[in-house]
């Protein structure tokens, strides 16, 4: 693989002192990512300690989460943000556990080797920790996932204790959290302010201290969230927080460039899927309706 920002290349004999200064981990160390035949819990805090950044991704169904795993992705989020982009639905609050558990099923289906995270939507462990444990045990028992996600601080914390009760690994999620929008009113920056920015820390230690295995900041202060990783033992994964997570996370159809009416300022788009589709769907309604295909050879 080839690093941004470096020339240098880093292959099964180790990585190269410019790469390694770019990644912290010590030169002529294979990187933990290339060791990993299976990504754990256990391998995303070897990445933590040596420096090694995770890359996480979402995805939702059997086809795209086999490209995303053979590439190599380190976690896989199958998110309740598949309540916009496979449901077109304004927010993520109306996505059921059903749900989350069929296109849980799909990726898992899929995947040979990262960790695959299911979000836990909205309505199913808020407020009640016996709910939380049963709607976990649910996901894990019915699509095969390898942990979950839930959004929240120490309101949450007797909910991820109970889930962790049954054995299940549970990743945090600080800053906005989508499915309190209603509460917010709106999707901008978290935790500028000093007094939300301490009760972002304090619940980064409760839930550290609950036992979650990692936790997801998300749209919060570069400077902040690189304070709290810094002070955490568990990994962290940034998306709208800055460079100095431990790891980052984007929706797989925003960095395709499927979606296109979602720009926020951390989006990076690799791709434009969305147009390749556009020009082949235009090109196969050209031909079929000039009658250039099927063609003889396409025929039987």
């Amino acid at each position: 693989m080839w690093l941004k920002k470096s020339s240098q290349r880093i292959d099964s004999l180790g990585v190269g002192l410019k790469s390694a200064t770019v990644l912290g981990v010590v030169p002529g160390e294979r990187l933990v990512s290339s060791r990993a035949k299976k990504v754990t819990t256990h391998v995303l805090q070897e990445m933590k300690r040596t420096g090694e950044k995770i890359a996480m991704l979402t995805a939702y169904d059997y086809s795209l989460a086999r490209l995303v795993d053979a590439a190599g992705v380190d976690v896989i989020l199958v998110g309740d943000s598949a309540s916009n982009v496979m449901a077109g639905n304004d927010t993520t609050v109306p996505i059921t556990l059903d749900h989350m558990i069929y296109h849980a099923q799909c990726v898992v289906n899929a995947v040979d080797r990262a960790l695959v995270v299911v979000d836990m939507p909205f309505g199913s462990y808020q407020g009640d920790s016996k709910l939380a444990l049963k709607s976990a045990i649910r996901i894990m028992k019915e699509s095969g996932g390898h942990a979950v996600k839930i959004e929240g601080g120490n309101e949450i914390v007797d909910s991820i204790k109970r889930i962790l009760t049954a054995g299940i690994p549970v990743m945090g999620h600080l800053g906005l959290t989508p499915q309190s929008i209603y509460k917010f009113g709106t999707y901008s920056v978290r935790a500028k302010e000093e007094e939300e920015a301490e009760k972002l820390m304090e619940d980064a230690m409760a839930l550290q201290d609950a036992g979650c295995f990692s936790i997801v900041f998300e749209k919060i202060p570069a400077d902040l969230a690189k304070r709290v990783s810094q002070s955490l033992d568990i990994p962290t994964i940034g998306i709208g927080a800055g460079a100095d997570c431990d790891g980052q996370v984007l929706v797989l159809h925003d960095m395709l460039g499927i979606t296109k009416d979602f720009s926020p300022r951390f989006l990076r788009r690799y791709a434009d899927v969305g147009g390749a589709v556009d020009g082949a769907v235009r090109g196969y309604i050209e031909d079929v309706r000039n009658g250039d295909f099927p063609s003889e050879e396409e025929s039987y």
